[in-house]
């Protein structure tokens, strides 16, 4: 996994850019006050752009995300433009750190369809039930008065901010919590979620400073649409099960390749009869595996998932005979690893069960995977297909030779 993919990055990365846009807030501020109109607008743009986009690559959930913050953006341009001690303003802008949260969590709750179908229609009706509530709430105040509601819950500690110290403190957590979660899942959505309400939370305690909001939800929609993008291209490009690049990158890669280069094709060996033998999750775990080990090849090689138990090996500027010391380290790796199996059928069938059973542990076995490699290179052929058909015979005459071995 490239390091821009990895959790850390994806963690820091809105932080940074909240950072150097800080840094340069007055080139920023020169920037947005030569063309206020495109600086209110552009939020609006934004997620429309994110909208469609999740639309045309089936990523509702996003979607959801994105009207949430959009309705968010308006309720803020439209309502909380006055200072904090102007009406119900600091009711309101309580509420809206309350609910916008609870807005971009619960998408968790709906299935992956298109955001305009049944799962949308019911999420914006979720969200009509939220506007509804806040607007209740503001009114019912409003006419009971608010002084009480100031002197209990929403009571404000200047010192740190003149949020009310609940919302400071329930926004921390939020964003706390989210942020975990991409530094432990990683997965699209929780990137998403976390950029959205830390930079939703930032503009609602950084208020006072001018146009933040429209700085701030701008680069929340930035962020929203590459978030799309990038899923989309990791569908399209990398193995789900395995989590290594697909066939579709290699044909790409392929037309980047320069003279010198060698192609392995990688098949594990009998896996139709482990398939049979031992369950189609086991042996999803095989590929697993070999996928793992295949990453930890060197040479600068680049590995894929050609399909099936089949795998490849690209090395650029290397030959065959180059190439093959490093497939054989790999070939050894695989075939030295035990791969043990638990017995299904004495699995507990829930929690209680195991743990009235801990202790007696299910028993267990032990399997070796083994791998044949075929191996060619550009030498004497001169098209990466016809590289690929040669690998493939070498790796047939791996196969009949005894398996377990690398040809070239």
């Amino acid at each position: 996994m490239s390091f821009i993919h990895s959790n850390f990055f994806r963690f820091a990365f809105p932080i940074l850019l909240v950072v150097i846009l800080q840094a340069g807030n007055h080139n920023v501020l020169l920037l947005i006050e030569s063309n206020p109109g495109v600086a209110d607008t552009l939020p609006y743009v934004l997620f429309a752009i994110a909208l469609l986009l999740c639309q045309g690559f089936n990523q509702g959930r996003m979607g959801m995300i994105a009207v949430a913050m959009a309705i968010t953006y308006y309720v803020i341009q439209e309502r909380l433009q006055t200072p904090l001690s102007v009406g119900t303003t600091k009711l309101e802008f309580s509420l809206l750190a309350f609910i916008l949260p609870v807005a971009c969590i619960i998408v968790y709750a709906f299935p992956e369809k298109r955001f305009f179908s049944r799962t949308g229609v019911l999420y914006t009706a979720v969200l009509g039930f939220m506007c509804g509530w806040s607007i209740f709430t503001v009114h019912y105040y409003q006419d009971t008065g608010l002084q009480s509601l100031w002197d209990g819950w929403l009571f404000s500690v200047p010192e740190i901010s003149k949020l009310p110290l609940l919302v400071v403190l329930y926004s921390f957590f939020i964003v706390c919590a989210t942020g975990i979660a991409v530094l432990k899942a990683n997965r699209a959505l929780d990137v998403a979620v976390y950029s959205c309400l830390l930079l939703s939370s930032l503009t609602f305690s950084m208020f006072d400073q001018p146009y933040i909001s429209s700085i701030l939800f701008s680069l929340a929609g930035i962020l929203l649409i590459t978030g799309v993008v990038t899923t989309s291209h990791e569908l399209a490009y990398v193995d789900q099960l395995t989590g290594i690049p697909g066939r579709r990158a290699l044909e790409t890669e392929l037309t980047h390749l320069g003279k010198k280069y060698s192609i392995a094709m990688l098949d594990v060996d009998h896996f139709k009869k482990f398939n049979d033998t031992h369950g189609h999750d086991t042996g999803d775990d095989v590929l697993k595996l070999v996928a793992s080990k295949m990453m930890q090849v060197r040479g600068k090689a680049k590995v894929y998932r050609y399909g099936g138990e089949e795998f490849t090996v690209l090395f650029k500027g290397k030959n065959a005979e180059e190439a093959a010391d490093y497939l054989e380290e790999l070939r050894e790796s695989i075939a030295d690893y035990k791969m043990i199996l638990r017995n299904q059928s004495s699995r507990p069938k829930n929690d209680k069960e195991g743990t009235r059973n801990r202790g007696n542990a299910p028993t267990t076995t032990s399997v070796s995977v083994t791998i044949s490699i075929g191996v060619s290179d550009s030498t004497e052929i001169k098209t990466p297909q016809k590289v690929i058909k040669a690998a493939d015979e070498a790796l047939y005459r791996a196969k009949k030779g005894g398996r377990n071995k690398v040809s070239m």
